[in-house]
């Protein structure tokens, strides 16, 4: 009898988890396996390098935000900004670091509340992504000791 190893074995990452940026090593499983096995793909393609770390980028974007010094899952997978909207190898628009952009003015505030934005509640939807992306910002250096 064939011994049942199928896609999934074959496509578990080879990456280790001290080989992940440090935002991912404080991450869900989820959010780290996502972005190895894209990084793996991507590396098969691309090479090794920016083009593949981007691309890792990307793919975890989709299903994952940034929230503090770590990566969430996202209520509805897609795209988290313009940018990676328009995908592609020269891709348009501006990126919100990680923020899902295209979330509701609620999410966002709720998020901005988590990270202790103040004035957020006088703010817009642009405005409290630009917030909790610095918020992110300042609690990755924090955990990093930069």
């Amino acid at each position: 009898m064939p011994s049942d190893t199928g896609d999934e074995a074959k496509r578990s990452s080879t990456i280790d988890d001290e080989d992940l940026p440090s935002t991912l090593q404080r991450s869900p499983e989820s959010a780290r396996k996502t972005y190895a096995e894209a990084k793996e793909s991507a590396e098969e393609t691309y090479g090794a390098g920016e083009r593949a770390n981007r691309t890792a980028y990307a793919a975890l974007k989709h299903t994952h935000e940034k929230v503090g010094d770590h990566w969430e899952p996202k209520e509805e997978k897609g795209p988290s900004d313009s940018r990676a909207r328009s995908g592609g190898q020269d891709p348009g628009g501006e990126t919100a670091g990680g923020v899902d952009a295209n979330a509701s003015k609620e999410h966002l505030y709720e998020r901005a509340r988590q990270l202790g934005v103040e004035g957020r509640s006088s703010m817009d939807k642009d405005e409290l992504v630009e917030a909790v992306q610095k918020a992110n910002d300042r609690e990755t250096r924090k955990a990093r000791g930069d």
